[in-house]
């Protein structure tokens, strides 16, 4: 004997209806079936409808017809599909039925309330007409149908007319009383129960369920399968986390943990019948009977899963009891949960604090008002005397708990949790875990509990990792990172990595979507676009969209947007930027940064800042990191500078090579950008930072690219008008420098704690010697490096390269390694 349990979803329409009887002829080809429904979809809504209606004196009609529109349509759909079927017989019982409804409510509404005995009767009626139904068709099916009268059969021993509870022994040897009739399909109301005085009672939230694990356990059957409208239990809710993994199976005890703090598919009641009785449980989609599925018992095929599960539990409110009353002071706890317990409240999870001083616990937010009036009482000498001080309420508050049989004898679980909680930017409330290790839970702000989900599945689950892209600047070198994000999708794919551009924005509009941009028409999207860039409604997408990866990507040259770094580690974004004003702003804001995206646990990331797709701050770093000292930097920083002073070498004159330079876009459009040695200047300034140099802007000396006192005045026109003027002086230096053999080459120098940007002639075993074309080339003298430097040279110039180098910085921003 197998035991079938069908929802509400499963038979919202004919087409449904038939489906299961369907699968349960298939099955009943294998093991004899009992059959347990529930009310079709909407029926159990509209009786809870109709009863709070009519207790306060107020028309239920809509719910009425509407319950007889649902019943109507199965029946005349039911009836065109097989001519066989019952219908005239099946609008006699519906009748008697409605009769009965209409005969219960009058009497409600001459008492103005709602009798729990006459409520259970009410709300079974769904489960009983779908039983009803479901029996008519079978037999059109030609099967032969027996059906149980659970009023009969499954006998509550407590919980009143609306929470019963079932007695399994006494209900088992009812039915062992009645031997079973061979190859009958077997049917039984759900939700449903009975007293020892045959009163119909219901069995409260998911009776459903419960009624299918209670039967199973009364016929001692083989399997209990609850059919629903998903594959099977998941690792979390994939409403929530699209990749979420469908688990093969788990023990009673992580369904039971699971269900308990909050997962949708089982309630804790329904597993401990077949808990207790070692009778398989198996959840399957009724939309796809021939898939697997969930199985819940004693065995676990996924050992290799140490984490089973994360669940969720909102609408909860934490209480706090404390003061010197509470340390040392035998019976305190046992006095709280008495007092709790006694006023009805269910408690959810305990913490207490080592040194005796507070106890916390969680409580339906429901149930506040009623736990703060109890404990009141009890303890209002305590409070009267000062030796507890008033209790601490933290509402609107959920539990994000943790599940694994595997858990106990894994290392670092509960650190990887936390450190998934942490690196969401997810404050934590409490934290509880139980002395099986089978499962650890943390008390988190409601608002924060999606987010909170996502990023521990992210975590343990080895799903794919989110990068959530926000570009100002859509210029060259932002309008080629988002091509090569598009390019690169596929690739990134492979490697479970997806950048989803979540906004873009320019100096015009901002173009946001939490989905991800269209990148294959960004632009003329970004055209369209009306909204001005702002912060707020950046952080306001991230926080309604439960985004865990936010990256801030600056492509842009504005002191504006460098200044609201903070801002945006505040708000809960990384920061990638290829700006170089904050990191050559005042000495107190670049701490500021650093210190802020600590804090935060945020990462700024700005390799591009020197040598363009280089890797110069990184390698940096990581030398510095590990015990390093600069003795001395010299380096050619721009390419620009780099094209036109390699091509002295081949003898052309200085305005020529200038003039070529811009009409290649080697220089920006005002050449005097490049030539001022400004740009090299902030770019000497960010290594010797990186160094450990406390130093300014103005603590650089430069020297321009140009003869001394030249007139750069007047337009960028004007002034490459009269650039020739400057071939005489350049050709002077290159006649000296070749007769030594040299050539030259405009360099930054970092040495003896001081930084110099100027025109050197440099020898032929120099390092900076070959280089030109627009590459760059850095040459670090070190502790570790010397007397031959360790030099990265490469094009350090280009929309392309220079994008790419955010790129690389962007994919910083996933954690280090993925953990498995």
């Amino acid at each position: 004997m197998r035991v079938l349990k069908f929802g509400g979803t499963s038979l919202a329409n004919a087409e449904r209806f038939n489906q299961v009887a369907d699968i349960v002829i298939n099955n009943q080809q294998q093991s004899q079936i009992a059959l347990v429904l529930s009310a079709p979809a909407g029926v159990t809504n509209n009786l809870v409808a109709v009863v709070q209606k009519t207790s306060h004196g107020l028309s239920a009609e809509t719910n009425l017809v509407d319950i007889q529109r649902i019943f109507a349509d199965l029946i005349k759909d039911l009836k065109s599909t097989y001519s066989e079927f019952a219908d005239d017989l099946l609008k006699t019982v519906f009748e008697q039925e409605l009769l009965h409804l209409s005969n219960l409510l009058e009497g409600v509404r001459l008492l103005g309330q709602c009798p729990a005995s006459i409520e259970a009767q009410i709300l079974s009626k769904g489960e009983l007409l779908s039983i009803t139904c479901m029996k008519q068709l079978l037999i059109a099916k030609g099967h032969l149908v027996e059906v149980i009268k659970p009023q009969e059969m499954l006998i509550a021993y407590k919980g009143g007319y609306l929470e019963a509870q079932i007695d399994i022994e006494v209900s088992a040897a009812l039915f062992a009383k009645q031997p079973l009739i061979k190859n009958a399909i077997y049917l039984m109301p759900g939700f449903t129960a009975g007293n020892e005085q045959g009163e119909t009672l219901v069995l409260g939230r998911n009776g459903s369920d419960y009624s299918a694990a209670v039967l199973a356990a009364c016929l001692k059957a083989e399997c209990c399968e609850i059919w629903t409208d998903v594959d099977g239990v998941y690792s979390c809710d994939p409403r929530l986390v699209k990749d979420a993994k469908l688990l093969n199976s788990l023990s009673y005890a992580e369904a039971m943990e699971l269900s308990y703090f909050g997962a949708k598919v089982l309630h804790p009641k329904t597993i401990a019948p077949i808990a207790q009785h070692h009778i398989p449980c198996l959840i399957k989609n009724t939309n796809k009977p021939q898939a697997n599925g969930t199985l819940i018992g004693v065995g676990n095929d996924d050992q290799k899963l140490k984490v089973k599960g994360i669940s969720d539990l909102k609408g909860l409110t934490m209480l706090s009891i404390s003061g010197a009353g509470m340390k040392g002071i035998v019976g305190m706890a046992g006095r709280i949960f008495t007092t709790i317990s006694r006023a009805s409240v269910s408690i959810i999870l305990i913490t207490q604090s080592s040194s005796e001083y507070s106890l916390s616990f969680c409580i339906a937010s429901t149930d506040t008002q009623k736990a703060l009036d109890a404990l009141k009482e009890e303890f209002a000498l305590e409070f009267k005397n000062k030796l507890l001080e008033p209790i601490d309420l933290v509402e609107k508050r959920a539990i994000i708990s943790l599940v694994g049989d595997g858990m106990k004898k894994a290392k670092g679980v509960a650190a990887r949790f936390l450190n998934a909680l942490t690196e969401a930017s997810i404050n934590i409330t409490a934290i509880a875990q139980g002395s099986s290790e089978r499962s650890i839970s943390v008390v988190v702000s409601e608002e924060k509990a999606k987010q909170a989900v996502i990023a521990c599945h992210h975590k343990f689950f080895g799903s794919v990792q989110y990068i959530d892209m926000f570009l100002i600047g859509s210029g060259g070198v932002g309008g080629a990172l988002v091509d090569q994000v598009y390019r690169q999708q596929a690739r990134l794919a492979e490697r479970n990595i997806q950048i989803r551009v979540c906004g873009i924005a320019n100096s015009r509009a901002m173009l946001m979507n939490e989905q991800g941009i269209d990148l294959s028409n960004w632009r003329d999207l970004l055209k369209d676009a009306t909204e001005t860039l702002s912060l707020s409604a950046m952080q306001a997408l991230v926080n309604d969209s439960h985004i865990i990866n936010p990256v801030i990507v600056d492509c842009t040259s504005d002191d504006a947007i460098s200044a609201r770094y903070i801002d945006f580690f505040g708000a809960g974004f990384h920061v990638v930027t290829a700006n170089k004003k904050a990191n050559t702003s005042s000495m107190d804001y670049y701490h500021q940064l650093r210190l802020t995206a600590l804090m935060q646990r945020r990462k700024f990331l700005y390799d591009t800042n020197v040598g363009a797709g280089l890797p110069v701050i990184e390698n940096m770093q990581n030398l510095f990191n590990a015990g390093d000292q600069l003795v001395k930097f010299n380096g050619i920083l721009s390419g620009s500078l780099s094209f036109i002073f390699g091509k002295l070498d081949e003898g052309l004159s200085f305005s020529d090579v200038t003039f070529e330079a811009r009409k290649l876009n080697f220089t920006e459009p005002d050449p005097r950008d490049d030539l001022s040695g400004t740009d090299v200047a902030r770019k000497l300034l960010i290594l010797a930072r990186e160094a450990g140099m406390d130093l300014s802007l103005e603590d650089v000396e430069i020297e321009q690219a140009l003869p001394p006192g030249f007139d750069d005045s007047g337009t960028p026109d004007e002034f490459m008008s009269r650039l020739p003027e400057a071939d005489a002086y350049f050709k002077e230096l290159q006649q000296k420098a070749t007769e030594k053999g040299q050539v030259l080459r405009y360099i930054g120098s970092i040495e003896d704690g001081k930084c110099k940007c100027s025109i050197k002639a440099v020898d032929a075993d120099d390092p900076l010697n070959k280089v030109k074309d627009g590459e760059n080339a850095l040459a670090f003298y070190s502790q570790y490096y010397q007397p031959i430097p360790l030099v990265l040279r490469g094009y350090g110039a280009g929309t392309e390269v220079t994008a790419a180098g955010v790129f690389a910085d962007l994919l910083r921003t996933l954690n280090c390694k993925q953990e498995l």
